[in-house]
């Protein structure tokens, strides 16, 4: 999960802090000593720690901390604060022409996720209702112009090419002529990388560069590499004035070195992060809410708009009706397998909720994705009838023809449908209690509800 480690130790460590009544000056520099800890060991470039806590350290020991009625909440919100300002305060928008097309272009080294970022900024485009037009001018590595072609197809975008024998200004030229003449609004073009920086891939970039003017240029850095990924981004600013960075793989660095840093030594805004293989894993950056996150507050904006995104609002309204009257099917079930998982791994679903690593036993709970697939096989091994009637699974012969089609054991198909029973009465006595708390009126937001005794 993004930041884990970070987040682990930044929320012990304000944990001490959160329940005292009264918050000293010696408190604030013991814990600043922690936060500048993490912050290093999170890979945070150096520079930009000692500025963080120095601002940080500024604002805490101010009257509007120390004389406050709650001072441990206070600080937590300085830091909070710093934490979103570091990241670059606000979401920054991908650019958009006065005059169609927008020029983005697309540069990193190779190793970075370039093309499949490419394809993925496609994708995001399209569901923005725009239409994007692929342009492969990498001619130097093998299959780049295949692998450009093959997303395109995959996500139905156009994708312009001349082959590996024209040059790169001429090909990002010509498609964007074509791109005017097709009508496409966005133009992503998908440069050349490199193993390192030379002064060779510098030139072609800034000739490309000074031929179409691009609205945008955005870097494609590896997060998971930490300091080396914010010196490219140095680099890369260096020579060619970036608009924006998008990090990859943010969702396996535990770290965040890089996301912390990025934006504080090139002074771009983090437009993207890619949050995953599938080509809709790519999300605009919100400092706000990654800060909320790493303090543990969760993200629920960004869940509400996920399940927005994915969810059928029509079978949503179908569902509670049959959780009402206890009709929910395995069928049922299957499908919200289905939809839940569009959102994304669950493992980062639940490190959205607030305080959910607070509850006991979920802060390190790891969703066992092996068993959730066993548990899929198992349904899908059912008969259409035993899926919409789960009362016909009393029969050994049954639950072994189950097993034998899913590849588990009768124990693990008996423990499911055991599983599935007590699912459903439950949610039948959720939907029932939500009707009372509705319908009650003073006496709190969960009446006199057993769970709440």
């Amino acid at each position: 999960m993004a930041f884990e480690s970070l987040a682990n130790r930044l929320q012990a460590t304000f944990d001490r802090l959160r329940g005292k009544g009264k918050v000293t000056e010696d408190d604030v520099n013991e814990m600043m000593r922690e936060v500048r800890l993490a912050l290093l060991e999170a890979d945070v470039n150096f520079k930009v720690v000692k500025e963080f806590i120095a601002k940080v350290k500024e604002r805490a020991i101010g009257q509007e901390v120390l004389k406050s009625l709650t001072p441990g909440q206070q600080v937590i919100k300085v830091v909070n604060d710093e934490l979103t300002q570091l990241m670059g305060g606000e979401q920054s928008k991908i650019a958009l022409a006065s005059k169609a097309p927008t020029v983005v272009m697309m540069v990193g080294l190779q190793g970075a996720g370039k093309t499949t970022t490419t394809g993925k900024l496609a994708k995001y485009l399209q569901k923005q209702n725009r239409r994007p037009l692929l342009v492969a001018c990498d001619i130097y590595r093998p299959a780049a112009i295949k692998q450009l072609q093959v997303l395109g197809e995959q996500l139905k975008v156009p994708v312009f090419s001349l082959g590996d024998q024209v040059s790169p200004v001429e090909i990002a030229n010509q498609a964007i002529e074509q791109a005017k003449a097709e009508h496409n609004d966005y133009v992503l073009i998908d440069t050349a990388g490199r193993l390192h920086i030379d002064e060779k891939l510098m030139d072609e970039l800034k000739d490309i560069r000074a031929t179409v003017n691009p609205h945008e240029i955005l870097l494609v850095v590896d997060a998971m590499t930490g300091q080396d990924a914010v010196n490219v981004a140095e680099s890369f600013n260096q020579q060619l004035e970036l608009s924006g960075v998008v990090l990859t793989k943010l969702d396996g660095d535990t770290r965040g070195g890089a996301a912390l840093s990025v934006k504080a030594v090139t002074g771009k805004p983090i437009k993207f992060a890619g949050m995953g293989e599938k080509m809709d894993a790519l999300e605009p950056f919100h400092p706000e809410r990654m800060a909320s996150r790493i303090l543990g507050m969760g993200d629920v904006l960004t869940l509400i708009e996920k399940a927005q995104a994915n969810v059928d609002q029509d079978k949503a309204k179908e569902l509670e009706r049959k959780m009402r009257k206890a009709e929910f099917t395995f069928e049922d079930f299957l499908e919200q397998m289905a939809q839940v998982r569009k959102l994304g791994p669950l493992d980062d679903l639940l490190g959205m909720l607030p305080g959910m690593n607070k509850v006991k036993g979920m802060k390190d709970l790891k969703v066992d994705e092996k068993a959730l697939n066993r548990v899929e096989a198992i349904v899908k091994s059912m008969t259409k009838e035993e899926k919409q009637n789960p009362e016909l699974l009393k029969t050994t012969s049954r639950k072994r023809r189950i097993a034998h089609g899913s590849g588990t054991s009768i124990q693990e198909v008996n423990r499911f449908i055991k599983q599935f029973e007590e699912m459903r009465k439950m949610m039948k006595q959720f939907t029932k209690m939500t009707d009372q708390a509705k319908k009650k009126k003073g006496k709190g937001l969960f009446g006199k509800f057993p769970f709440m005794q």
